[in-house]
């Protein structure tokens, strides 16, 4: 944990841009437009404050990739070249693994099956490795996507994964055999196969391409929906892709598995494939992590056209800048890099790629010719397309552009617009606006705070642990008066001077989690020790953690007056006066809470003994209540 950097393993899964010390992106775990994810580099923690969502590195693997707390513990020891030495798995510890555990590691042994096939099996070689290097594809770029083989045969990955002690259930499951559990058959037989990889870059399915001429079985076949594959949330070549993406800013989109690759042998490696299905939206909000701008890449003929024009608009619907590039007619992606040299494919995506706007309109003019009827249809699809956009100065600059190609009234397309936006508005939220008044977009609603349930004195609590946690190791100035009656002067450590006056008084924390917090802090002090925040924001508790990143994050930053010559006081410049303050805060709620108790017993209270004790008890916590926030500068009003 001391190894990791928290920027480096979430700038993985995430685009993040400085912002003062700490850093910012759009949160992985809910949909936003707005930024409200931070990293803080300092700290070593991330922090959502959209949907509460923080922790340490390894929690945000847990979190962002569904590992366990060792297989987090593993993915970042791999990152920074840490070894762990482990045992090798027994069949009985492979079946003690949980589910998903066990379908990563039969993936896994099936990528390397595959690919162990197709290099040194007879048939890998002069079937699977021939046809690969057929299209060109070097070893090196073969080795990188981990291809492999299927031999052709009904049982003999099945049979061998049965016999490392894969059990029927996880093969059937992961969808690498079909059948039943009583007879496995392999599902890839006679194929090559591309593996598909999620971020961390484990294997969560395979795409297989039969080489036979058998018209009866389908060219291409993926592996099932499955616990860890749902190939709408995927995009191929996207784990090889993210840095490469995020370096340019821009993520070029593909069809097929070979297009991806022919692309990162000719060294562009932003790009990635939807794997031949239709775009989905969780798909554009995966690309949406790393990059805004997308360049879709397509074939010249008619049916690449009219691929162009569709999903597209889910792109604009995102936010995202979406270029269309048209390739000559006669070539998709793989091919044409095979004839081209890189810069020469780079150069003609760069001179040749249109934004998705200009194609869409330049296309249905073409299309509409001088028919009236048509070419009112096509402003009507154009100025549709425009309403998806939710950024108003971008509608603003595409209603500018299209007036010009259509050569039609600018104010035209904007009330048509308006009329469009309105019409969601209304379909979204129920409410209405005036006829001529610009509707704006409808933001998404907020996400409610995963708080815990609030309980009394939850907030008085809340602030001391925060005092813990931010300044516990830190020194502050105490005075008292020694055993010959001299005063002393002295300093003392925030955690012991607010742990001990707690324990004065025998007062602990209600709240489950405030409280282990605080039962660190004691056992800690026993040995003279005071923990550090790290030491509760990678607590193996998630609650703790979670609290700590809580406690430890603001969503807000000072600015900087002093560059004004405005001087404003901060917490550690009268910490000592907020530490007393806040104690008294806690311990006028903790006589509020006895106080409601005692007039509870009072009034229940039948013998006249109990009466008094009663009475003088109220009126000494009254006595303690009225000291307190004379102390505050409260008036109490009864």
């Amino acid at each position: 944990m001391e190894a990791a950097r928290i920027e480096e393993v979430v700038g993985e899964f995430v685009s993040l841009k400085r912002r003062g010390v700490n850093l910012i992106g759009l949160c992985p775990f809910h949909q936003e437009k707005t930024p409200s994810f931070t990293v803080s580099p300092a700290k070593g923690l991330f922090k959502c404050f959209g949907c509460g969502k923080g922790g340490d590195a390894a929690r945000f693997l847990i979190e962002h990739e569904h590992l366990s707390y060792p297989e987090a513990l593993r993915y970042l020891a791999r990152k920074y070249q840490i070894e762990i030495e482990e045992h090798e798995q027994t069949p009985e510890e492979l079946a003690a693994l949980n589910e998903r555990e066990r379908m990563f590691n039969l993936n896994t042994f099936a990528q390397q099956y595959f690919s162990k096939t197709l290099f040194e099996h007879h048939e890998g070689r002069a079937v699977g490795l021939s046809y690969l290097k057929e299209r060109d594809f070097k070893e090196v770029i073969i080795k990188k996507f981990q291809l492999g083989y299927s031999p052709d045969q009904r049982e003999a990955f099945s049979a061998y994964a049965r016999q490392q002690g894969y059990a029927a259930d996880i093969l059937l499951k992961t969808g690498l055999s079909v059948g039943s559990e009583e007879k496995l058959y392999d599902r890839f037989q006679g194929r090559v196969l591309f593996p598909i990889h999620n971020l961390t870059g484990k294997v969560i399915g395979f795409g297989g391409r039969i080489l036979s001429g058998d018209k009866t079985k389908a060219k291409y076949l993926n592996s099932p929906e499955s616990e860890i594959y749902n190939k709408s949330k995927s995009l191929y070549g996207l784990y090889f892709a993210k840095s490469a993406i995020t370096r340019t800013d821009n993520c070029l989109l593909v069809e097929g598995y070979t297009d991806v690759i022919s692309l990162h042998q000719a060294g562009i490696e932003n790009v990635v494939a939807s794997s031949g299905t239709s775009l989905t939206t969780d798909q554009i909000r995966l690309i949406r992590r790393f990059t805004n701008n997308i360049t879709i890449l397509y074939d010249g003929d008619q049916a690449g056209i009219n691929a162009s024009l569709r999903g597209t608009d889910m792109i604009l619907e995102e936010g995202m800048n979406v270029r269309v590039l048209l390739l000559p007619e006669g070539d998709d992606p793989d091919s044409f890099v095979r004839k081209n040299r890189t810069s020469e494919v780079e150069a003609f995506i760069s001179e040749n790629a249109t934004d998705f706007i200009s194609f869409k309109t330049k296309l249905l003019i073409r299309q509409s010719g001088d028919d009236p009827l048509k070419k009112a249809g096509l402003i009507k699809e154009i100025v549709q397309t425009i309403s998806l956009i939710p950024e108003p100065i971008y509608r603003s600059v595409y209603i500018k552009e299209c007036s010009r190609l259509l050569e039609v009234e600018e104010q035209l397309l904007l009330n048509e617009l308006n009329k469009l936006l309105r019409q969601k508005f209304k379909k979204q939220t129920g409410e209405q606006y005036l006829p001529d008044t610009p509707a704006p977009s409808p933001e998404q609603p907020r996400i409610e705070s995963q708080e815990p349930e609030e309980q009394p004195g939850y907030y008085q609590e809340r602030e001391l642990i925060k005092l813990l946690l931010q300044y516990g190791n830190q020194d502050i100035p105490i005075e008292y008066v020694d055993e010959l009656n001299y005063p002393v002067s002295a300093t003392e450590k925030v955690a012991r001077f607010i742990i001990d006056d707690l324990l004065y008084d025998e007062l602990w924390f209600s709240q489950p989690t405030h409280r282990k917090i605080q039962d660190h802090f004691v056992e800690a002090l026993k040995e003279e020790v005071v923990p550090s925040e790290k030491y509760f924001i990678h607590h193996h508790e998630p609650d703790v953690a979670l609290l700590a990143v809580d406690l430890l994050t603001t969503p807000y930053r000072l600015d900087n007056w002093e560059s004004k010559k405005i001087y404003v006081k901060k917490e550690e410049d009268v910490l000592k006066d907020a530490i007393i303050e806040t104690l008294y805060r806690y311990k006028d709620f903790v006589i509020q809470q006895r106080m409601i108790q005692v007039s509870e017993q009072l009034r229940q209270a039948t013998s006249l003994d109990e009466q008094v004790a009663l009475m003088a008890e109220k009126n000494k916590l009254d006595r303690m209540r009225q000291a307190i926030n004379n102390q505050l500068g409260i008036i109490i009003v009864k």
